[in-house]
């Protein structure tokens, strides 16, 4: 008698070999929501900081230490911060005269969950 008939087969069982957007597609208020995001981090300023705030020690970066790696001035620097929290892949806080910003995990885990598809296989043609 083989044994291989009770071996379980992966990634069969519940759908969650897949992104959802191969699953199933975007809900409404989803696809608002991501594109949101994605128009956020389209600008290579915005996306910039925020991989300068991911990567910042303790995992926060005061507005301070954003400003020098650019050649734009603090109140653009303000305004891409300001665009990628009003998006919510930053959180922010004043301390004192600064304000110090850090990434939202369960923003990168919602666009990381959309752009984990598996590849499709391409259409045969006609």
């Amino acid at each position: 008698m083989s044994k291989q008939a009770d071996l379980p087969v992966l990634g069969q069982d519940d759908g969650a070999c897949c992104a959802p957007m191969v699953r199933e597609p975007l809900g409404e208020a989803d696809a608002a929501e991501l594109s949101r995001m994605f128009k956020a981090l389209s600008d290579p300023i915005r996306l910039r900081l925020l991989s300068l705030i991911a990567s910042h020690e303790g995992g926060e970066a005061c507005v301070c230490d954003l400003i020098g790696p650019f050649d734009v001035s603090q109140p653009t620097i303000s305004h891409h911060l300001k665009v990628l929290r009003e998006a919510g892949l930053v959180g922010s806080e004043r301390r004192g005269t600064w304000v110090y910003y850090w990434v939202l995990p369960e923003a990168l885990a919602k666009l990381s969950a959309l752009l984990e598809t598996p590849a499709v296989p391409a259409k045969a043609s006609a």
